[in-house]
């Protein structure tokens, strides 16, 4: 039976981070284990920036976005001495299990500092992109979504007054798992995904035809990571072709990851900050917990971080649909 634990956040931050912590700090304190907060991720795990937490130190941030824990990127960590150091850190403060909140690079990092030094983690999955294997959504991603969409409703009536095209870029990464649900909820025309690859050509080629049904406003949701280039590229690629076509560029950015947690996100963090407790306490190790199909799930770090998830392709069809 473990006897002290830890908990971090780690990469950047998603709404119901803090959700988390608060379930994985009240679950151990339900089973009578000391829990403390590492701050600053693997930055602060080297320098032994622990802090004791209990019920109290988590009262009244459910609500909140951010991560009560603060959040780096460490250099250091990828070496194998600033492992070394993050190891002897644990080890003087008595810490026998790590739960890691975060996407793929912090599993990736929890993973090889397991195999190396041995410390049993389960991963919890904080990130807006929704792009880890194991889980139908990860924490921040239904507030993500819900924030990019409120943008695109106030884009689209000012694309509606002036006869506008506007390129709204979204984040997400290597992954059209944001871009899709605006597009389809914001009544977009066109959307860009890094999953279908679809070219400038054919993004002019949709837009003149929908002109000649006489549509005069547009909006074309473009992904962070399309390979075709940001919103700002395909906007100016456009533009070239179709020189009538007045043309705006919105990116939404870091507001998708601020702001207090929806409903959805406060509940699928706290089930998952639980089931992260109450994992490492069964003896799971270099697992991440997730739901799929509503079902709690443990899935490997090596599937979390080498498999791919899948985006629905049914959804490019409904964007073609609805667009006419």
């Amino acid at each position: 039976m473990m006897k002290r634990i830890a908990v971090f956040t780690s990469g950047g931050d998603a709404p119901g981070m803090n959700a988390c912590v608060r379930a994985v700090v009240r679950t151990a304190v339900y089973h009578g284990i000391e829990v403390y907060g590492i701050m600053r991720g693997y930055s602060g795990m080297i320098k032994g920036e622990f802090v004791r937490l209990d019920s109290a130190s988590v009262a009244n941030t459910i609500q909140k976005g951010g991560t009560i824990l603060k959040s780096a990127r460490s250099q250091k960590f990828q070496t194998r001495e600033g492992r070394q150091q993050a190891f002897d850190q644990l080890v003087n403060n008595g810490i026998e299990g790590l739960v890691a909140i975060g996407g793929n690079g912090t599993f990736t990092g929890a993973s090889l500092f397991e195999e190396e030094f041995g410390i049993p983690t389960v991963g919890a999955p904080g990130t807006i992109d929704n792009d880890l294997y194991g889980t139908d959504y990860t924490i921040g991603y239904d507030t993500a979504v819900n924030t990019a969409l409120e943008a695109i409703d106030k884009i689209r009536d000012t694309a509606d007054s002036h006869d506008r095209c506007f390129f709204v870029e979204v984040m997400g990464r290597d992954s059209g798992y944001i871009a899709m649900p605006c597009a389809i909820g914001g009544g977009a025309e066109i959307v860009m995904i890094p999953e279908t690859q679809m070219s400038t050509e054919a993004v002019v080629e949709s837009l003149k035809s929908s002109w000649r049904r006489s549509k005069t406003s547009f909006i074309v949701v473009v992904a962070e990571g399309e390979e075709e280039g940001n919103a700002h590229t395909v906007a100016q690629r456009v533009k070239e072709a179709i020189p009538q076509l007045d043309t705006r560029v919105t990116i939404i950015g870091h507001i998708q990851r601020g702001g207090a947690p929806s409903a959805a996100d406060r509940l699928l963090a706290s089930q998952i900050g639980i089931a992260a407790v109450e994992g490492l306490l069964n003896g799971m190790h270099n697992v991440m917990a997730g739901i799929v199909d509503r079902k709690l799930v443990y899935t490997p770090f090596s599937d979390t971080i080498n498999k791919k998830k899948l985006i629905n392709q049914s959804f490019m069809r409904m964007v073609e649909i609805l667009s006419v």
